[in-house]
């Protein structure tokens, strides 16, 4: 009788289409965000990965990733959540990477089984980085006097408002390269004898997808869709799994009250938390020439 019936229903509820849930991860990555420039990180994503790999009918989880990178814990955090569910649930992981995958948008990208490339992505950015300014000459032209007092001669580290101390460059570059190692153990643990004999391979360089494939950082080159045909067959189909929606629907955005009203200081926070966002995303996005 199922067999029967079987032509009669949509393709999504027959036994013989496979069904692939598909987790865009998108953006900066960021312990937080704002409601106007939206940041990855784990409790964002936590939701729709475990809605993903929760579809037991399911032979896999593909995962696409357009990501430069940014907090190198949130990075790790999110890169073990996908590994922990993988196990659990005993399902290969896909990525996909499209526009960039780089510095920790290639860590997420590492915790798939395998990576497939657009050949125009930009792959790689394997190292950490820190950036600030110095304020210490506009302050003295200003006529302005900086303060500072602490508990701990090491409580005013890299005060933009004072002079580098070379201890403090020094003490920096050590947690960088204690972090960087973090990431290259990581990728080589993945990777393993996929990753080519290169130097530069660790060095904060990226690359396109098919030099990115020559030095073993991706395993093949192509698009969601078609891969996942070919893989799983003809019927396959891919479905997106987005952010669930709370019990009332989507919460009204910063600034507007329940009743519809608009507070002018949530407004103002908001605007100012956004741009800076924004900002900080577009400098992410300018280094690999997007």
């Amino acid at each position: 009788m199922t067999q029967l019936l079987s032509p009669l229903l949509p393709k999504q509820f027959r036994k013989s289409t496979p069904i692939i849930p598909v987790v865009r991860l998108r953006g900066m990555i960021a312990a937080s965000g704002s409601p106007v420039q939206p940041a990855l990180s784990l409790a964002v994503v936590a939701p729709a990965l475990a809605r993903a790999f929760s579809i037991k009918r399911a032979p896999a989880v593909a995962i696409s990733v357009n990501s430069p990178g940014g907090s190198p814990v949130q990075s790790r955090l999110i890169y073990k959540r996908i590994r922990d569910l993988a196990d659990e649930k005993n399902k290969p992981v896909f990525t996909f990477t499209e526009d960039v995958a780089a510095s920790g948008g290639y860590m997420l990208a590492a915790a798939g089984d395998e990576i497939i490339a657009d050949p125009s992505s930009i792959i790689g950015s394997i190292g950490v980085i820190s950036a600030g300014f110095g304020f210490v000459d506009a302050i003295k032209k200003l006529g302005v006097e900086r303060r500072v007092y602490t508990a701990g001669q090491n409580k005013s580290t890299l005060d933009p408002f004072q002079p580098e101390k070379e201890e403090d460059i020094e003490r920096l570059k050590a947690i960088q390269l204690d972090v960087h190692q973090v990431f290259i153990d990581l990728v080589k643990a993945r990777r393993g004898d996929k990753l080519a004999d290169d130097p530069d391979l660790f060095t904060g360089r990226f690359w396109a997808g098919e030099k990115a494939r020559e030095l073993g950082l991706v395993d093949d080159i192509g698009d969601m869709r078609s891969f996942m045909r070919a893989r799983f067959g003809e019927n396959t189909m891919l479905k997106l799994v987005t952010m669930p929606r709370g019990l009332f629907g989507r919460r009204p955005p910063v600034g507007v009250g329940w009743n519809g009203g608009l507070d002018p200081a949530a407004l103002s926070a908001q605007f100012s938390s956004g741009l800076l966002s924004a900002l900080e995303e577009r400098a992410l996005w300018n280094r690999y020439g997007l």
